[in-house]
Parts: structure tokens; C-alpha cells; sequence
């Protein structure tokens, strides 16, 4: 019996490692553009620039970069830009049309409207100030972004404060917002001289797929062009992000944002308008308002401050897809070598259904333990993001370890009362603490974060890798070794019922086309139904 028993599991591991290694070899295939996203011989027409960087944010009214900092990024983008467009003059950004000017690039000024009155007439007279400091600099000024989008200040106030300016400067003036809203309130076309719109086929209502986000942004452009005939459509913001959460069918991620500004750039050429892409750098302070998305719509990344897609490489979106392999394959031998090591302890040969268990559990783990990390690394943000996912991926590896253990020890999932409950509850086994420590982690951050997708969805992340890789090997070790007697736990049921509720809302919500969500809605009823399944049993004196 003993080889046989041990050709068993080497063929599950082989074929565990091999399951791995094509899994890899799928979602890492670089893809060819015809057009490079950053390309030496073609400038980008304009690229919209923010300096924060680190922990630095213009939500603290006391921030304020060094003009050393932004002689930096700018002395960088001239060499992919001619023009950078700013949204405001505090925070030190009053700087900017200096910069520039010693580097050759051009400057679209921005000028931040708001429902305060006072602080407008700052912004307007400095950046008044500045087009006639940098006349040869500024080229033109956008008076309020998304004013109206904000709800902070009404149409016949805007038009008044556009015209105001215009008064005072030579250089052209627009105004910048979502195109919607430039169809609802048409009275500001009157005003400036030439219209300029956000169009971003990742936020729409009805998001709209990368391969589709091209056509539709000339879509939105020539229907502007048909509603305000006699002046120039200006795309003052564009592009796609490359980490954060799916909406419907739009995904974000390296290739996606690759691909679509590359799209946008060649119909830009080819159809003769002008496009500003959405943005220059990764901006980590956006994530507190717009979460992990918001962070991640630059052409640099924010930590390196370096080319996310280099002239001349490969585009893929696990440029470190050979670590994570690796380290995949190694969980999963490890996976393996628990339960072997506890067969070899235990006086009997464990049946074939209980190594697939095992084998199942190391081939999930080990295919979603880089995709895990992945997301941990990009959707983690704060001390308390980084606890809540760090936990999760800890589960995530320690689950089907200990899972394996128990499946060939014979032992059935433990309840939450083994390691909370009453003394006659707790078996006193080793295994049991860390065992329902893991559980009892793993459950919380799935009620957690399923609530948080029913009551407040719009930024949350799916946590779909870390969890699969902890539920799944929960359900294995429920099914092979599921508990015969015994009471259904409250706590349990009460987080099955939990989970069920905003499994079935969320996936209303989210629709069909989001694999993300469905994926996680599926997690959470694995999830649930294994909780469901748990029983307790009271040891007698």
C-alpha cells in the first residue's frame, strides 16, 4: 500500500504545479499595441498634472510642494508632453507656470471653483496674475472643473464669473466638465471660447468596456461637436485606470489602461482633435475619495515615479508573474507536504477523495496566491487597509495548510465555540485554535466586506483571490469531513444568513457583465453554506 500511496499524492502534486504554471502563463501574456501608450517620436498633445506624491494631499489645506518637486516632475514630462494642464493655484501649484517655462512646456491653467465665494476671487486674480506674468506659458485658462457636477454653484454664476475673467486676460477661456452636463446646462456655451468635456468611459452610468472605450469617446465627441456647432471640442480629460474594482464591464488594469490610451492617442491623430489625458502620475490621496480606482489613473506610477508602459516592452498585467508562480507552486507543495506529514502520523491510509481535498485546495491556493498579493499591494491603503487585506492573505495561506491537516487527521471544521465557547465545547486538540483563529478572521472580513458592498459599494474592492483561497479549503475539509451530530451554532448561522442576504443584493446590483462581483457573490455562498453546514458538539465530563 505504501507506494501506492505515495504515487497518489506526487501525481496530484505534479499535476497541481502544472495547473499553476498554465494559470500563469494565461494572465501574464504581454499584449502588442500599434501605437506605444509613451511614445519618444510623438509627444502627447497635454497630460493632466497633479505633484502630490507619498502621504502628501491637497485635502489638508497645509500642504504645500516645493517648487524643487515640481521642477522635477516637469523637468520629466516635457520629455513625453508638450502641454500639462493644472486644476487650481493653492498648494503650492501657482508654481507650475514657472516651471514650465524652463523647460518648454505649455500650461493649461486651471482655476477651482467652489461654493465659496471668497476664496473663488483668490484663485481668479492669481491666476489672472499668472496669464499675464506667463503669456507665452499659459495658453489658456479653464475657469471651474466640474463646478456643476458638484452641485456648488449654479449655471448663471459660473457664466458670470467665466465672463469676468475673460474681461481680464487675452488667452483663450473654457470651462471644464462631464459632457452630460454641458448638454444640461447649455446657457455656458454662450460664455467661453471653446467647450472643453470629460469623457470617461470607465465612470459613465452605463460603463463601457476598454475595447470599446475609444469609439465611444468619439461617439460622445462628435455628438458634442453637432450640440455646440462654431467652437472647438476640447477632450479635457480621458484615460482609464490601471488597478481598482470592475464596474459592469469595465476592468481596470495595466493592459486595459495601456490599450485604451494607446486607442485614444491614434484616433486623436487621426481625426485631428485635441485630447488631454487624465493624468500624469498616480495619485494615492485620490483612494480616500474614490478608492482603489482613483488612485491608479497615470501614465507614471507614484512610487517610482517611472513609466508604467516603457517604449519597447512587453505589457502585461503581472510584470512579476514569475515570483508569483513560484511562489504559488511553493504553497502548494507545502500544502501537500502538511498532509503528508500527517498521514504518516495517523495508523491508517487516507482514502482517494480525501488527497483530491487536499490536492484541490493546493491547486486554488497556489494559483491565487500572487493574484492575492497583487491586490493586497495596489488596494491596500491606510494602516487599517493594509491590517484588513494582511489578515486576509494570511488566511488565505494558512487555510489550506491547516485544512490539510485536519482533512487527514479526520477531522471535521471547527466550530467558533471551540475556541470562544464554554470549556465542555473545546476538544483542547492543537490543530483547533489556529484552525478556528483563521475561520473566525475569515468570516468576519467577508461579513465586513459584504455588508459593505450592500450598504456602500460604489469604491469597495472584491477581495475574490485571498477569500477563494481560504473558503475553498474550508468547504473541502466540511464535505469530506463533515460532522454527523451535533447543533447548528448561532454564530454561524447568523453569519450564513448574512452572507446569503448580501450575496443575492450584491449581485443584483453589480449586474451580469462584473466577473469580479459574480465571483465574489459565489465565494460568499461557499462560504455561507459551509458555515451553515457546521455543528457543535458537547464533550461529555
Amino acid at each position: 500500500m505504501e507506494p501506492i500511496s505515495l504515487r497518489t499524492p506526487l501525481a496530484l502534486l505534479v499535476l497541481s504545479l502544472g495547473m499553476i504554471a498554465a494559470l500563469w502563463w494565461w494572465v501574464a501574456t504581454p499584449i502588442t499595441l500599434a501605437r506605444a501608450p509613451i511614445d519618444p517620436n510623438a509627444k502627447l498633445q497635454c497630460v493632466s498634472y497633479a505633484p502630490f506624491r507619498d502621504a502628501q494631499t491637497p485635502l489638508v489645506p497645509t500642504t504645500h510642494i516645493a517648487p524643487e518637486q515640481i521642477a522635477q516632475d516637469l523637468a520629466q514630462l516635457a520629455g513625453i508632453t508638450d502641454c500639462v494642464r493644472t486644476y487650481s493655484i493653492e498648494n503650492g501649484l501657482d508654481q507650475v507656470p514657472a516651471q514650465a517655462a524652463k523647460v518648454g512646456l505649455k500650461v493649461i491653467q486651471g482655476i477651482w471653483l467652489s461654493s465659496n465665494r471668497l476664496k473663488n476671487l483668490t484663485q481668479i486674480a492669481t491666476a489672472v496674475s499668472l496669464t499675464k506674468q506667463y503669456p507665452g506659458v499659459i495658453t489658456a485658462l479653464v475657469v471651474g472643473n466640474e463646478v456643476l457636477l458638484r452641485g456648488e454653484m449654479t449655471t448663471a454664476d459660473l457664466a458670470a464669473n467665466i465672463r469676468s475673467v475673460k474681461a481680464q486676460v487675452t488667452v483663450p477661456v473654457t470651462y471644464a466638465d462631464v459632457w452630460e452636463f454641458w448638454l444640461r446646462n447649455r446657457e455656458v456655451y454662450e460664455a467661453v471660447d471653446f467647450v472643453t468635456i470629460h469623457i470617461l468611459p470607465y465612470w459613465e452610468d452605463m460603463p463601457v468596456r476598454a475595447k470599446f472605450a475609444a469609439s465611444h469617446v468619439d461617439e460622445i465627441r462628435k455628438r458634442m461637436a453637432v450640440a455646440f456647432p462654431g467652437k472647438e471640442i476640447l477632450i479635457g480629460e480621458t484615460g482609464w485606470p490601471s488597478a481598482g474594482r470592475m464596474r459592469e464591464g469595465a476592468l481596470p488594469s495595466r493592459t486595459n489602461q495601456a490599450r485604451v490610451v494607446s486607442d485614444i492617442l491614434a484616433l486623436a491623430k487621426r481625426e485631428g482633435f485635441r485630447v488631454n489625458l487624465i493624468e500624469a502620475y498616480d495619485q494615492p490621496w485620490k483612494r480616500q475619495l474614490e478608492g482603489t480606482v482613483g488612485g491608479y489613473w497615470g501614465l507614471f506610477d507614484a512610487v517610482k515615479r517611472a513609466v508604467k508602459y516603457p517604449p519597447g516592452e512587453f505589457i502585461s498585467n503581472y510584470p512579476l508573474w514569475k515570483w508569483q508562480m513560484g511562489s504559488g507552486m511553493a504553497l502548494s507543495f507545502i500544502v501537500f507536504l502538511a498532509g503528508w506529514l500527517t498521514v504518516r502520523r495517523r495508523p491508517w491510509q487516507p482514502r482517494l477523495i480525501t488527497w483530491v481535498t487536499v490536492a484541490i485546495s493546493a491547486t486554488a491556493s497556489g494559483m491565487l496566491l500572487g493574484i492575492a498579493a497583487d491586490k493586497m499591494f495596489y488596494e491596500s491603503y491606510g494602516i487599517g487597509g493594509w491590517l484588513q487585506n494582511g489578515a486576509l492573505l494570511a488566511a488565505g495561506v494558512l487555510a489550506p495548510i491547516l485544512c490539510a491537516c485536519a482533512t487527514m487527521y479526520g477531522r471535521p471544521l471547527p466550530t467558533f465555540l471551540e475556541l470562544l465557547g464554554p470549556a465542555g465545547y473545546r476538544t483542547g486538540l492543537k490543530l483547533t485554535v489556529p484552525l478556528t483563529l483563521t475561520l473566525i478572521v475569515t468570516a468576519l472580513i467577508a461579513a465586513e466586506t459584504a455588508l459593505g458592498f450592500a450598504f456602500d459599494p460604489r469604491y469597495k474592492d472584491f477581495p475574490f483571490a485571498s477569500l477563494t483561497m481560504a473558503v475553498v479549503s474550508f468547504a473541502g475539509l466540511m464535505v469530506v469531513n463533515r460532522p454527523l451530530e451535533g447543533v447548528r451554532p448561532i454564530a454561524e448561522t447568523a453569519f450564513a444568513g448574512v452572507l446569503v442576504a448580501c450575496a443575492i443584493f450584491m449581485g443584483l446590483n453589480e449586474g451580469g457583465q462584473n466577473w469580479q462581483s459574480l465571483w465574489t457573490c459565489a465565494v460568499y455562498l461557499g462560504l455561507a453554506l459551509t458555515l451553515w453546514r457546521a455543528r457543535a458538539v458537547q464533550i461529555p465530563k
